[in-house]
């Protein structure tokens, strides 16, 4: 391959410039090139005419003058990108009578320039061992990208996983305390270590510069009580026998607190660790725990608040008033008439007249496996055995958007609306008053420092609804990637259930057996399992 390049050479009685046009998978010649090459020497020469002769891609000499052709060495262009990283050279060939540069002068050119780091010898030797490369951008030299160091992390010796399901046994019945949430934990153990950082190695520029690597993050262990460090602040363990939680990157070691019931004899319990009930929480207490709460009874019209998992081995009759709120998972044997909020998944045997709402799915198995009236919500699905009622009983099933995230969002569209509303008002004033200005009205200097206040508080809240419309569409974004929901039926669902997908819903006034539900097009449709 040959790239278009030009010479100065003798011709007709004088001296001109050859112009050697490209093979077929050369680069073209550049008139800017030659343009400041000959302005470099001072040779006059006409542009127009010089481009014509460029453009016909022939092999041809320019006439210049009738001198003898001037003696010049061989010359080269240097260009170095602007991050110093990188440098390229055009090599230009000398008059007919010129010499060419040596090696050894080049190389010394680039070191009075400083340029002394990443040497492509490649190309370069080529160039002066042969003929010339020319025409041609020749990288020169390269600067070394510095390499990230690698951040320091921890390993953890429990399970931080807290999303984890009962085990449903043959016979159809459910067992709710063989699989324990509880990381369980024996002084000495160790809980988790320190795998310290690896340092960056520096780059550099093509003048040597040193570029210096990101250094890596370090990173300490955070714990509670309870625990020990070890004499290399590297590997933490416990000092006594309980159980191991992970709250928001740091490790709490306690012993679980037990009680028999949740009654008058104990009143409300509000504990950091996790809370083991032996029996059963009567009507109107509460039970509040920092990490699970483990209850092999019964629970009334109670309130029970977990910042981890809830179990409860014989289920929960809320009487319209007990709640259950849990940052992981609820696992219980029935619900009647409770409210359910959890940030994982609810997996139960039958849930009858009651609100719930889990951040994942809600999972209804065992014997009986059903759900009856009331209104229950996943981010992503609902299973159960049968749904509704012959009865018509009243049964809402939504999936397809977390709890949270449309309640968040729900929130957000009344303070933008309230947002709107105000700057709609303050708008109508500052319109009017402006309306009076025109008509020659004269304010005081109090009416005056009340409509800058206006002006500000448009100013502000038009800002703030900026602010609000983008984070609604990150909400709506968020609510649009989990549109892919299911609502699974193992056996029946019943007419006058509603189901609610995304923004899709469909009220069914015929029995189903053995389907799922799903959106589909912007509708929900029905599909065999």
């Amino acid at each position: 391959m040959r790239n278009g390049y030009f010479q100065l050479v003798n011709y007709e009685n004088g001296y001109g410039l050859k112009l050697f046009p490209p093979d077929d998978t050369g680069d073209v010649l550049r008139v800017g090139e030659i343009a400041d090459y000959l302005d470099g020497y001072g040779i006059a020469y006409d542009r127009n005419k010089l481009e014509m002769m460029v453009m016909d891609e022939k092999e041809a000499v320019y006439f210049l003058g009738n001198e003898p052709c001037p003696v010049y060495p061989e010359s080269y262009m240097l260009d170095i990108a602007e991050d110093k990283m990188s440098a390229t050279v055009r090599f230009i060939p000398p008059t007919e009578a010129g010499s060419r540069i040596t090696f050894d002068d080049f190389l010394r050119d680039l070191r009075l320039r400083d340029i002394v780091y990443g040497i492509q010898m490649g190309d370069l030797q080529e160039h002066f061992q042969s003929e010339g490369l020319y025409g041609k951008d020749i990288i020169l030299a390269k600067g070394k990208e510095p390499t990230p160091g690698v951040d320091a992390s921890i390993e953890y010796f429990f399970n931080t996983e807290t999303h984890r399901r009962p085990r449903v046994c043959e016979d159809g019945s459910v067992d709710y305390f063989t699989l324990t949430t509880i990381n369980q934990c024996k002084k000495g153990d160790a809980l988790a270590r320190i795998i310290p950082e690896i340092p960056g190695i520096d780059g550099s520029d093509i003048h040597g510069n040193r570029i210096k690597a990101k250094e890596p993050k370090r990173i300490t262990l955070k714990f509670g009580q309870n625990i020990g460090l070890s004499e290399d602040k590297r590997t933490i363990f416990t000092q006594v026998d309980g159980h191991v939680t992970l709250l928001e990157d740091k490790v709490f070691v306690s012993d679980v607190y037990s009680v028999k019931d949740v009654d008058v004899s104990t009143g409300n319990l509000d504990y950091q660790g996790s809370i083991q009930v032996d029996g059963n929480v009567s009507a109107n207490f509460e039970v509040k725990a920092g990490g699970n709460v483990i209850i092999e009874g019964l629970v009334e019209g109670a309130k029970i608040i977990a910042g981890g998992c809830i179990t409860i081995g014989k289920g929960m009759n809320g009487a319209a008033g007990g709640m259950l709120k849990a940052g992981g998972d609820v696992m219980v044997k029935f619900l009647e008439n409770a409210r359910v909020v959890a940030g994982g998944f609810v997996h139960s045997g039958a849930i009858l007249h009651s609100r719930v709402s889990a951040g994942t799915e809600v999972i209804v198995e065992g014997k009986r496996g059903l759900i009856v009236g009331g209104y229950v919500q996943a981010a992503k699905r609902i299973e159960a055995k049968s749904i509704g009622a012959s009865m018509g009983a009243t049964t809402i099933l939504e999936v397809g958007v977390n709890p949270l995230i449309k309640t968040q969002y729900t929130r957000l569209q009344k303070t933008q609306a309230d947002t709107m509303k105000t700057v709609q008002n303050a708008e109508v004033i500052l319109e009017t008053f402006k309306e009076k200005m025109k008509k020659g009205a004269q304010f005081n200097e109090s009416q005056l420092k009340y409509m800058k206040t206006v002006a500000a508080l448009v100013e502000e809240k038009t800002a703030e609804l900026r602010e609000l419309d983008i984070r609604l569409e990150k909400l709506r974004k968020m609510m649009e990637t989990q549109k892919q929901a299911e609502i699974l039926v193992n056996n029946e669902m019943f007419p006058g259930t509603t189901i609610i997908i995304g923004d899709a819903t469909k009220t069914i006034h015929t029995s189903y057996h053995y389907c799922k539900f799903v959106r589909d097009r912007g509708e929900v449709r029905m599909m065999s399992l």
